[in-house]
C-alpha cells in the first residue's frame, strides 16, 4: 500500500472520529429547546457535553491539517470551491464556542435565552452543511484542467447534496438524543427518549435514501456492506433506546455514523475530488498528494501522537462518565441583574451557568 493510500485512510478515520464525537455535540445543541423547558434543564443538557465538546473539535483540526499537509491540491480546491459553505461552518463553530462560554456570565433570563438560541442554530447549521459538503465531494464538482472549481454556490445546492445535509442533520440529532438519554436523569432524559422515535425515524428515512442514492450513483459494490451496517445501526439505536438500553443504543448510533462515513469515503476512492466536467480532471490520491518525504515525516508523527490523543480523550470520557440531573446543577438565584461572574461552576466552557461568587461591574 502506498503512503498516499495510507493517508487517505487516516483522513477517513479522522473524519469518522469527528462525526462520531462531534455528532452528539451537534445533536445536543440542536435539541436544546426541546429537552430543556427550564433554564436548569438546559444547563443539564449543556453540561453533558461541557467537558468534552472542545476536545471533540480537535478531530476536525487534525483532519483539516492532515488534508493540507498530505493532499495540498485537495485542500486548495476544497477551500476555493466550498469557500462560503466552509466559512459558514467556521462562523457557526466560533459562535457556538462563545455561546458556551458566555451564556452563564450574567444572571439574566433574556441573556441566557439568546445564547441558547445561538447554541441551537450554531449546532444545527454545521450538522446540515457537513452533509452538503461531503455529498458534493463524493458526487463530484466542476473542476477544470487546472483543478480549479468553476461552479457557483447554487452548483453545490443540488438535490443529492441537500439530501445529504438532511441526512447528517437527522443522524446527528438522533445521536445527540441517544447521548442525552445515556447521560442525564429525570425529565431531560424522559424528553430525550420521547423525541427518539421522531428523529430516529427521520434519520432512517433520510439516511437510507441518501445511502441508496450514493450506491446507485457511484456503483462501488463493497460499500453496500458499510451502508447495510449503517442501516442496522440506526434501527438498533431506535429499538434499544425504546427498551431503555441507552449504552448499547449509543453504540449503535455511533456504528451507524461510522458506516455512513465509510460508505462515503469508500465511494470516493481513489479520487479525492471528482470532476463532473471530465474524469481526467479529477483530483486523486496520486495527483493531489505531497511528496513521499513529507508523507513519511507525517506518518512518524502520527504514529507517536495518535495514541497519546486517544488515551487523553478516553480518560476525559471516563472521568465525566456519570449521569447528570437537576440535583447536580447549583442554583443561580440571588445574583443582581446582569451580574458578571468570575467563573463557571463546571470550569468547562462556562456551561453550567452563573457561579456562586459574582462581582458587579
Amino acid at each position: 500500500m502506498e503512503l498516499t493510500d495510507i493517508w487517505f485512510l487516516l483522513i477517513a478515520v479522522l473524519w469518522t472520529g469527528y462525526f462520531v464525537l462531534e455528532g452528539f455535540d451537534f445533536g445536543v445543541g440542536t435539541l436544546l429547546p426541546v429537552v430543556g423547558k427550564t433554564d436548569t434543564d438546559r444547563r443539564v443538557a449543556i453540561n453533558t457535553i461541557g467537558p468534552v465538546w472542545d476536545g471533540n473539535e480537535v478531530w476536525l483540526l487534525v483532519a483539516g491539517g492532515a488534508t493540507f499537509a498530505a493532499f495540498p491540491e485537495w485542500y486548495a480546491s476544497l477551500f476555493s470551491g466550498f469557500y462560503l459553505a466552509l466559512l459558514l461552518i467556521l462562523i457557526a463553530l466560533i459562535v457556538r464556542g462563545v455561546a458556551f462560554e458566555y451564556r452563564g456570565k450574567f444572571d439574566s433570563p433574556r441573556w441566557r435565552r439568546n445564547w441558547d438560541i445561538a447554541i441551537t442554530a450554531s449546532s444545527a447549521l454545521p450538522a446540515l452543511l457537513w452533509g452538503v459538503a461531503f455529498a458534493n465531494i463524493v458526487h463530484g464538482v466542476p473542476l477544470d484542467a487546472d483543478h480549479e472549481y468553476t461552479g457557483t454556490l447554487l452548483t453545490l445546492l443540488n438535490p443529492y447534496a441537500l439530501l445529504g445535509g438532511v441526512a447528517t442533520l437527522a443522524l446527528f440529532t438522533f445521536h445527540g438524543a441517544v447521548f442525552l438519554a445515556l447521560k442525564t436523569t429525570g425529565e431531560v432524559r424522559d424528553r430525550a427518549r420521547h423525541v427518539v422515535p421522531a428523529v430516529g425515524g427521520t434519520a432512517v428515512v433520510a439516511g437510507g435514501a441518501f445511502l441508496a442514492w450514493t450506491l446507485l450513483d457511484k456503483g462501488v459494490m463493497w460499500t453496500a456492506v458499510s451502508a447495510a451496517v449503517a442501516a442496522v445501526g440506526l434501527l438498533a439505536g431506535l429499538a434499544l433506546t425504546l427498551r431503555g438500553r441507552d449504552g448499547w443504543a449509543f453504540t449503535a448510533t455511533a456504528v451507524a455514523i461510522i458506516g455512513v462515513t465509510v460508505t462515503l469515503f469508500g465511494s470516493l476512492y481513489p479520487n479525492v475530488l471528482p470532476s463532473t466536467i471530465d474524469p481526467a480532471f479529477s483530483l486523486t490520491t496520486a495527483n493531489a498528494a505531497s511528496t513521499p518525504y513529507t508523507l513519511t515525516i507525517m506518518t512518524w508523527v502520527a504514529v507517536i501522537m495518535t495514541p497519546i490523543v486517544l488515551a487523553y480523550q478516553a480518560w476525559t470520557f471516563w472521568v465525566f462518565r456519570k449521569r447528570i440531573g437537576r440535583a447536580d446543577i447549583p442554583p443561580s438565584g440571588g445574583l443582581p441583574p446582569l451580574a458578571r461572574t468570575t467563573e463557571s461552576t463546571t470550569g468547562s466552557a462556562g456551561t453550567a451557568g452563573p457561579a456562586t461568587t459574582p462581582t458587579t461591574p
